[in-house]
């Protein structure tokens, strides 16, 4: 079930919002309360994009549960400390009063419940589970996948919750990368045999952008020759978003982002030519960098004081001091914090509008979760800027934004990758899991040695724009000043506007003056070396079948071929061409039928 809301209600939180004041809620919120109140039921899954306004949802519903005396108590489960602290603070503007600090004995009769982790939940279950058994619980599991992190994390919800009156599961990302069962989940098997998550209420990124509710995401790519040294002392060379074997896309990827390279200072200073023009429209928009790991989070930082001339807000780890420089950020108009891991997920900094993507961390869970700390809208015609580099997989990701995922709790049954969708993603699961110094047969370890950066392309609403273009140049501008308050439609209008002039100056130029790729974004699709060769596979497949239907050789259909399209035989040939001659062979076929 989803909902749209009309632009007249309000965005609501902080705003105090009781049930019976629907003005106060998001169309969505006050849709999802009304079928929790017709069905009452024990346990209810609702699934909300980032920034949606999960938390103003959750409140509301425990304070009419509070009111009407069908439960007596509120605990709140989140992944991370400082999220505990921000339902607390969150709850109290309400009326409702948690202690976060809460960690045995009686609660002081002042509080109306209290804030965990998941972390302190799995090492005290039988704690929550006697706190549930002795007064009605409404237990609130914020982003709910974490209870599968671990064996135990789950065990331990399901123990200590088990009695609970009431359980309200909420989560922006309801996919997990493996199959451990989350607990207070349903299930339903499809027609395939396979058994998916069940939400109860579904407000999707697309339900949301079109209501306004969330900004729009541009995501700008950049590309670039990197170069490094294996193990082995072989110096390899390569182009980010040329046909690469999966261990030659990671290794080319940490070069990348490392901090001793071209790449990164490009990125970041384009980035924050970015914030600055967003800044004319959102003058307190704030830039975060996901990094990898604390030394290139300390780099970046190094590196944005050479840009900008401002010291960077620097988040190393879940602490209480890292918490209180989140929310002097939240709270101040300086423009960027540099952060590993912590910042990806739940943490409420509204102002964050242009984000880098400098980690090599590969789960379409994580980037989602990334890229959910900048939709956050607080008035419509805000945009979000979010920067990547040229990979396979996270251009995949982010031409998906508006795709819902359920959590899938049965793999397939063995067979090839086309038959097991997720032989891919436990892969990178892996590989995300694994420590930078760790070596293995399928990555071996290597010293990044240069990296250049190039403007790629920009990625908006599952399309491509642009032409390739030089870091500082008037093409790479033409992007970077796009301006930052404008509605989902105009985005799409203005890309448009800019690659067709970018296209018509390039056709001025003389041909030996080009030094880069002159051709638009969605003729240069971005592949791996398993998708080309995928590529060529269905090339030859439907040529055959040409061959059949027209009678004529093979050779002489792929001649005919490369005459119309241009090109170089199949082998040599790009993605695009390839996909350009599948398109004419099919045409082919339909005017033959």
């Amino acid at each position: 079930m989803t909902t749209t809301a009309s632009h007249h209600l309000s965005p609501a939180f902080p705003g105090r919002a009781p049930w019976g004041t629907a003005g106060k809620l998001r169309a969505w919120q006050q849709g999802a309360m009304e079928k929790y109140i017709q069905e009452q039921p024990r346990d209810f899954l609702a699934v909300a994009t980032p920034g949606a306004g999960k938390t103003t949802f959750a409140l509301t519903l425990a304070s009419w549960l509070l009111h009407h005396h069908v439960v007596q108590q509120v605990t709140v489960v989140a992944p991370t400390e400082h999220l505990k602290k921000q339902w607390a603070e969150a709850a109290a503007r309400i009326g409702i009063k948690l202690d976060p600090d809460y960690s045995a004995g009686p609660l002081s009769k002042e509080y109306d419940g209290v804030a965990v982790t998941y972390a302190g939940v799995g090492v005290r279950p039988m704690l929550h589970r006697n706190r549930c058994e002795q007064r009605k619980t409404l237990v609130i599991l914020d982003e709910i996948h974490h209870a599968g992190d671990s064996k135990s994390w789950g065990e331990a919800c399901q123990e200590a919750f088990d009695p609970a009156t009431r359980r309200l599961a909420l989560t922006g990302t309801p996919f997990r990368s493996d199959t451990n069962p989350i607990p207070f989940v349903a299930y339903e098997e499809g027609n395939d045999g396979i058994r998916r998550s069940s939400a109860d209420y579904t407000y999707g990124y697309g339900n949301a952008l079109a209501d306004g509710v969330v900004r729009p995401v541009i995501f700008l790519s950049y590309s670039g020759n990197m170069r490094w040294r294996t193990k082995a002392g072989d110096e390899i060379a390569a182009r980010l978003g040329e046909p690469m074997t999966k261990d030659a896309i990671g290794q080319a990827w940490r070069t990348a982002l490392a901090p001793t390279g071209e790449w990164i200072p490009n990125v970041l200073s384009a980035a924050d030519k970015r914030l600055t023009e967003v800044r004319k429209g959102i003058p307190d928009a704030g830039g975060l960098v996901i990094a990898t790991d604390q030394e290139s989070a300390r780099e970046y930082a190094k590196i944005l004081k050479r840009v900008t001339g401002e010291k960077a807000t620097v988040v190393l780890s879940d602490e209480k001091a890292a918490s209180k420089r989140i929310d002097q950020f939240s709270a101040d108009d300086s423009r960027w914090m540099v952060a590993v891991r912590m910042v990806s997920e739940g943490v409420d900094v509204p102002r964050l509008a242009v984000g880098v993507y400098a980690t090599t961390i590969s789960t379409p869970l994580f980037f989602a979760q990334a890229v959910g700390r900048f939709v956050r809208s607080r008035r419509r015609g805000e945009t979000a800027s979010v920067f990547v580099p040229t990979i396979p997989m996270l251009l995949d990701f982010a031409n998906e934004m508006e795709v819902e995922r359920d959590h899938v709790l049965d793999k397939p049954k063995k067979g090839s990758d086309e038959e097991n969708p997720f032989a891919e993603e436990d892969k990178l699961l892996a590989d995300a899991e694994k420590l930078e110094d760790e070596e293995t047969e399928e990555q071996l370890p290597f010293e990044a040695l240069e990296s250049d950066a190039v403007f790629d392309r920009v990625l908006y609403d599952g399309a491509e724009f642009g032409m390739q273009a030089h870091p500082g140049s008037e093409e790479e501008q033409d992007y970077l000043g796009i301006p930052g308050l404008l509605e989902p439609d105009q985005v799409q209008l203005l890309l448009q506007k800019r690659q067709s002039r970018q296209i018509a100056h390039s056709r001025q130029r003389p041909a030996v003056e080009a030094d880069l790729l002159e051709r638009p974004a969605d003729a240069r699709p971005v592949v791996t070396h398993k998708q080309l060769l995928g590529l060529r596979k269905q090339l030859n497949t439907m040529v055959s079948a040409y061959t059949h239907q027209s009678g004529k050789p093979h050779g002489v259909i792929h001649t005919e071929l490369r005459r119309v399209c241009g090109g170089p035989p199949s082998a040599e040939a790009t993605a695009g061409q390839i996909q350009q001659r599948i398109k004419k062979v099919q045409e082919w076929a339909t005017r033959m039928t």
